[in-house]
């Protein structure tokens, strides 16, 4: 029976089921809906997710699954899922009538902020497990934001003076070239990417990407109908010989980058190449736009980082954006822009065009939390707590799947496998869920075909490394059925 059938069959099964229970009435836990069934982890929590789709029963992380409460309008009792369905097919035609996008290749960005059920180890996740997260001094920052005189007033749409200070010292530096003028704060890193793509670069333009890159960058790209452009790179980050080949070539005003712990290579800028990418996009009249996106995500055995692009550039080349989110919570999103001359003012004014501005009390809550001296203790924490993640991650690979591990560096979150040439990577994917690890496929980072297939796996979203060594373990497990 294929997993298909199987969550289907088992929904089928715990519908009547449910009917037994009143309402609010707690289901069996996973573990042994699993037993009694002998299906997965994987087959409980998509059969739990079609019955809570259907309103039948309502999941909450940490307590279980409840029956639903049935619905009742001024009516009387009603069922949800008898109410005949709507005739959907017009949306056919009026999604189509145009020549936008079509496919916005949202659909890792889904895969990221997807919460997989507690039975599956997640090696996907983009964001730090909550054991990582400085819940108390969120909570401590917040509280006393509330308490700030005119903390729910409109702020400034550049954002509060004070907090553009901040980042413009923690970019540029004490006595750098940038200034809180300089600096725009955006709600996250990926609001930062999109403000960014769609002020500074036509429709229809092409746009240069490193290969392979975020998937992220390419949405946004794709949203705004640009043409990401792919140049690639190697363990010292960007090819630049190419990368002004790629500039000659399609005449782009725009290239992309993560100069450090590139996603999903884990790539360092090198020294070199710093000084040629800033030449060769100033030769071609262009912009780099950098995203910052991991600098708080160093950790403690890492050698000293090399500062921003936009740290040695006086000639406003470089657009940089920076996120506080990583280091933090999903949910304290804050990040800052960085631009000079004319292209501060195109990205103020798409900024204000999109959300009007970032809420004040998360801007007081971030200036809070920056000035508390829990900051820098919990970055040294979280620093780490990273380095022993990779640390078990890699010597799980190194023991389990010897030869897909490749260059890594003391940063980021993640690590790059190349799989065998021929391997089908959305197969093992799958086989890895089946058997209880999620891990993410190589393929949506690439703008054009990939030159091999691939797998990305993140440390940061598990609560333990004994778990990164388990996950790792039925990855070969996986792998074997797969790949052989």
């Amino acid at each position: 029976m294929n997993e298909r059938t199987s969550v289907t069959d088992l929904a089928d099964r715990l519908r009547r089921e449910v009917e037994r229970y009143p309402e609010g009435g707690k289901l069996p836990p996973s573990r042994a809906l699993m037993e009694r069934y002998q299906v997965s982890p994987v087959t409980v929590s998509r059969a739990i997710a079609v019955l809570a789709a259907e309103g039948l029963v309502l999941s909450r992380p940490g307590a279980g699954v409840f029956r639903a409460a049935a619905f009742r309008g001024s009516g009387g009792p009603a069922a949800v899922s008898a109410t005949r369905p709507g005739d959907l097919s017009w949306q056919e035609v009026a999604l189509s009538a145009d020549a936008g996008p079509r496919d916005l290749g949202a659909g890792p960005l889904f895969a990221t902020l997807a919460v997989p059920s507690p039975e599956v180890i997640d090696l996907n996740g983009g964001y730090p497990h909550a054991s990582l997260q400085p819940e108390r001094l969120l909570a401590a920052a917040l509280a006393r934001a509330g308490r700030r005189p005119g903390a729910w007033e409109r702020p400034p749409a550049a954002g509060l003076t004070e907090l553009r200070a901040w980042f413009a010292r923690d970019i540029g530096g004490s006595g750098g070239l940038l200034g809180a003028g300089d600096v725009l704060v955006t709600a996250g890193g990926q609001s930062a990417l999109t403000v960014a793509m769609r002020s500074l670069i036509a429709p229809g333009a092409p746009v240069l990407v490193e290969s392979p890159t975020y998937p992220g960058i390419l949405a946004v790209a794709r949203s705004a109908g640009l043409r990401p452009v792919p140049v690639p790179v190697d363990a010292d980050g960007v090819r630049t010989d190419l990368l002004a080949d790629a500039f000659d070539a399609t005449r782009a005003r725009a290239f992309v980058c993560q100069p450090l712990f590139q996603n999903p290579t884990g790539a360092v800028l090198s020294p070199e190449r710093r000084t040629e990418v800033l030449r060769i996009a100033r030769a071609a009249g262009a912009f780099v736009i950098e995203d910052d996106f991991a600098r708080r995500l160093v950790h403690t055995d890492s050698p000293v980082l090399p500062r921003p692009l936009a740290a040695d550039d006086p000639d406003g080349v470089v657009v940089h954006l920076h996120s506080l989110t990583k280091a933090t919570s999903p949910n304290l999103r804050v990040g800052a822009l960085t631009a000079r001359g004319p292209a501060l003012e195109r990205l103020r004014a798409a900024q204000v065009v999109d959300s009007f501005f970032v809420p004040r009390p998360l801007q007081e809550a971030t200036l809070e939390l920056v000035a508390d001296p829990g900051w820098a203790r919990h970055l040294r924490a979280l620093g780490a707590e990273l380095r022993d993640r990779r640390v078990a991650a890699v010597a799980a690979l190194r023991r389990e799947l010897p030869g897909l591990l490749g260059p890594h560096q003391a940063g980021g979150y993640h690590l790059w496998l190349r799989l065998p040439d021929g391997a089908d990577e959305s197969a093992l994917t799958a086989a890895a869920l089946r058997a209880g690890v999620l891990v993410t496929p190589g393929r949506p980072y690439y703008a054009a075909e990939p030159p091999a297939p691939h797998l990305r796996l993140s440390y940061a979203a598990v609560d333990s490394s004994t778990r990164i060594a388990e996950g790792v373990h039925q990855l070969r497990r996986a792998y074997e059925e797969v790949v052989g």
